[in-house]
């Protein structure tokens, strides 16, 4: 049966404060707090650093069965290499969250390409062969150059998922290149019509039977974190 993850891009915003956390939640409580409420987090920590074992066995701890990280690749391998010769680089990254995959607890993986970056296909399917292949993973880029149908093949053929990356200053169509798909919702508001939409999407996706991951993002205020809560109540 296929399921719906919602969430949000971070959990850890002190402004959420008393729409989400209730006022006097301490810093260190607010995981346990969110995954309570909603079923995946967006972790963009692991972009600019490689997590230590008790920082995730910190969030393991934190949260219930059936809760999973979405995690951000490191920078090294798609902003500093660019995927260029990064194998080193991705099996470092791979053997460091480790636990969360052994804890059951790791959700896709997902690579953000720099926006400068252009489209190179061979560039792509080489670094994807490099994958293990029981892990789920989804790119966003963020080149418009790269919204083309052999790319869409390149994604299909090893199972990542192209992100549905919904933003002001690019819309990735909703091309459906795995047995997962992976929204960000990077807009600043959402009223409740848009919510309304994403829910009857959904059902749409899911009754396909794939997982759908949607992620919202606002950190100055909780209406991301609740728009993901009412899409679970929903659902």
């Amino acid at each position: 049966m296929a399921t719906l993850y919602a969430g949000t891009s971070g959990f850890a915003y002190p402004a959420w404060k008393p729409g989400f956390y209730p006022a006097k939640t301490p810093a260190n409580q607010f995981l346990k707090h969110y995954a309570g409420r909603l079923n995946c987090v967006e972790i963009n920590y692991t972009f600019r650093r490689l997590p230590s074992a008790s920082t995730l066995q910190n969030w393991v701890e934190q949260t219930p069965a059936g809760f999973v990280f979405a995690v951000k690749a490191n920078m090294r391998i798609t902003h500093i290499l660019r995927l260029k010769n990064a194998g080193e680089a991705t099996e470092l990254f791979l053997k460091m969250i480790d636990p969360l995959r052994t804890s059951r607890r790791l959700g896709p993986i997902l690579f953000q390409l720099p926006p400068a970056v252009k489209c190179d296909v061979t560039l792509l399917r080489e670094y994807l062969a490099l994958l293990p292949k029981d892990l789920r993973y989804a790119f966003e880029f963020r080149h418009a150059s790269w919204l083309t149908d052999e790319v869409y093949e390149a994604l299909r053929e090893r199972n990542v998922s192209l992100c549905v990356a919904e933003s002001e200053k690019l819309e990735v169509p909703e091309v459906i290149t795995a047995d997962f798909v992976y929204y960000r919702l990077r807009k600043p508001d959402y009223t409740a019509e848009d919510v309304a939409a994403f829910r009857a999407r959904s059902k749409e996706l899911l009754a396909t039977g794939r997982d759908l991951y949607l992620m919202f993002k606002h950190e100055e205020s909780p209406e991301g974190a609740l728009n993901a809560e009412t899409l679970l109540k929903e659902s």
